[in-house]
């Protein structure tokens, strides 16, 4: 039964991430969608999207129907893949690949390790999310100090925060197990750890990204 779980966690991760990386890439290509996105004050708009989506998916999934989480799931990837472009347009094609690869491993090193410990990681989630608060205001701060080498400094600290949750989240799907229907679950785990792989995709990037002029 867990094995299924896991499989169907991991088949709504991989629609996710392909929805969000397609729709990234065209849009990067399309430049009348860049203008529209960028220039004529939608980026705000699926920026406030994806802020609800994800708050109604976080706070309100126990509460839906299997078939409004899978859509809700989908659209927040979808508009994720909007504003995501931003980032596809900035980077050379080859070096996003490279990334994506290194984030793979990465994200499947720990989300075994999740899988396969015995210790409890529950006791980790006050540490993560203090972290990401922490994350949060450096980088309000480096608004206004603009250093290069803080900057560094919570990339890398993010970097270690999201592989950190990569674990904690995939271990979390164990315990949600038969508190939940199993679609709701399944689509509770995949956007958990959707934010997981896309937190360390965009850090490694700043970190190895090769820039397109």
């Amino acid at each position: 039964m867990e094995n299924k779980l896991y499989s169907k966690v991991f088949l709504w991760l991989f629609v996710g991430l392909m929805i969000t990386f397609i729709t990234g890439y065209y849009t990067s290509v399309n430049e009348a969608a860049l203008n529209a996105i960028f220039k004529k004050g939608m980026y705000v708009v699926f920026i406030i999207i994806e802020v609800a989506l994800a708050l109604i998916l976080s706070i309100r999934l126990h509460k839906m129907s299997a078939t409004t989480a899978k859509f809700c799931y989908l659209l927040y990837t979808f508009i994720s893949g909007l504003t995501f472009s931003s980032i596809l347009v900035e980077f050379k094609l080859e070096s996003i690949m490279f990334v994506f690869g290194i984030t793979s491993v990465l994200f499947l090193i720990f989300a075994v390790i999740g899988l396969k410990t015995n210790i409890d990681l529950s006791k980790l989630s006050t540490y993560l999310l203090i972290g990401l608060f922490g994350i949060i205001i450096a980088s309000i701060l480096n608004i206004f100090i603009n250093s290069e080498t803080f900057n560094l400094g919570i990339v890398i600290l993010s970097i270690l925060i999201f592989v950190g949750y990569t674990a904690f989240d995939i271990q979390r799907i164990k315990q949600l197990e038969g508190t939940l229907d199993d679609d709701n679950v399944a689509i509770l785990g995949a956007f958990n750890l959707y934010l997981d792989f896309i937190n360390i995709f965009i850090d490694l990037l700043r970190l190895f990204g090769e820039s397109d002029n």
